[in-house]
């Protein structure tokens, strides 16, 4: 391997842009995109006064970039979907300062695909050894209690478990398209009872005078887009303090001039998509969907699983995207066709003590993850267990 130089970045934007896309596909993962990224930081939802400070890792070949890591130091587990309050309190009972710790994830986005990126023909198993000896190195002399890679890659996991990590399961939706033509075959996967409800609950929609329009691409304004700003806040708002309102007005305003391509709105209106009473918003690429947002301007029974879900599920079967992460928590979820699906988190502790007693955990924990998982997906009302169903440990 050539002389590497290990680089900290303060800022995305500090690596060009052309550098970054060379070790990242946009169009396959948008989340990890030179511009979304740099839109979170440079919006001011990702900063060090929301208790993000990015820190990301690069190493470099003289002026090409080989590897990289977005990383993030936390003051807080804000923004992470994986909920890691139980370890924070463990430290505490160990004397131990669990904050900041070093996180790796696409912010405030609990979508599967983290790992340490490397240009095409590098080693990267070699790669990412070398970049976490210099994580540790980094957490070491900083008195960072740990290393946290969250919703990694499949892929990358196993790289990065031979290089001492220990994996972390937890829970996630996830609905897989079997070939449906359309979305009377997905409800034909469904028992009878459960098919009258889904039917049952489009028509309340229907009855509310509503039609749910998909607004795509270049068809989306500025005026849309700030508008799905106001149901996002005003969702958020309706929890107290229990909100996580994450994305500034600018990020809406950054995504409106440089996301475009990878935004889909379900604009649910009485005539006039640029008139939603209620939207939400979905992140695409050609093979997945992410649910992301929502919000409405009335109580209407239903219309967050149409606009959610329902709509966004026919769209996706009339563009062939294979799968719909419908974002974290909600069992509701399930009876509406998303299955319980295992995703890894990856770990490293600079505790020695807090660091064996958790290892020594994970074992059972993450078996009894597996156990639940497959009791969830058990009960769901479909005609028969769907393939997807088979086989579903990592």
């Amino acid at each position: 391997m050539a002389e590497l130089t290990a680089r900290w970045h303060r800022a995305l934007a500090d690596i060009p842009e052309a550098q970054w896309h060379a070790l990242v596909s946009a169009e396959s993962l948008p989340f990890y995109s030179w511009s979304w990224l740099v839109g979170l930081e440079s919006s001011g939802s990702v900063v060090p006064r929301q208790g993000w400070q990015p820190c990301h890792l690069g190493l470099w070949e003289g002026d090409r970039l080989i590897a990289a890591a977005p990383l993030y130091l936390k003051g807080h587990s804000y923004g992470e979907f994986v909920f890691d309050q139980a370890f924070a309190q463990l430290a505490g009972q160990l004397g131990q300062r669990y904050y900041p710790k070093l996180l790796g994830m696409s912010p405030v986005s609990p979508v599967v695909g983290y790992r340490f990126f490397t240009a095409p023909g590098e080693d990267a198993a070699a790669l990412t050894a070398l970049m976490l000896e210099l994580i540790d190195a980094f957490c070491r002399e900083h008195q960072i209690f740990s290393c946290n890679f969250l919703y990694v890659d499949p892929a990358w996991q196993p790289l990065a478990e031979a290089a001492g990590c220990a994996t972390w399961l937890n829970q996630q939706s996830l609905w897989s398209n079997q070939g449906y033509c359309d979305f009377n075959a997905y409800l034909s996967s469904f028992n009878a009872n459960q098919r009258r409800n889904i039917k049952r609950e489009r028509k309340a929609v229907q009855a509310a005078g509503l039609q749910v329009t998909p607004v795509v691409g270049e068809a989306i304004t500025p005026a849309l887009l700030g508008r799905m700003h106001g149901f996002y806040e005003q969702h958020c708002a309706r929890w107290g303090p229990w909100g996580s309102k994450y994305l500034t007005e600018a990020f809406f305003e950054h995504a409106a001039a440089q996301l475009l391509q990878h935004i889909v709105l379900f604009s649910a209106h009485r005539g006039d998509p640029e008139q939603p009473v209620a939207m939400s918003l979905c992140v695409h690429s050609e093979q997945q969907l992410w649910g992301r947002y929502w919000g409405s301007d009335e109580e209407i029974d239903h219309l967050h699983f149409e606009v959610c879900y329902y709509a966004p599920i026919e769209w996706a079967i009339g563009r062939g995207i294979q799968q719909f992460d419908p974002g974290a928590g909600g069992s509701h979820k399930r009876r509406r066709g998303f299955l319980a699906r295992p995703h890894a988190s990856l770990h490293r502790w600079y505790h020695q003590r807090f660091d064996g007693i958790v290892r020594r955990w994970l074992p059972d924990a993450n078996a009894e993850q597996l156990e639940q998982i497959e009791a969830i997906n058990a009960e769901l009302p479909f005609t028969a267990k769907p393939p997807a169903l088979v086989d579903s440990a990592p």
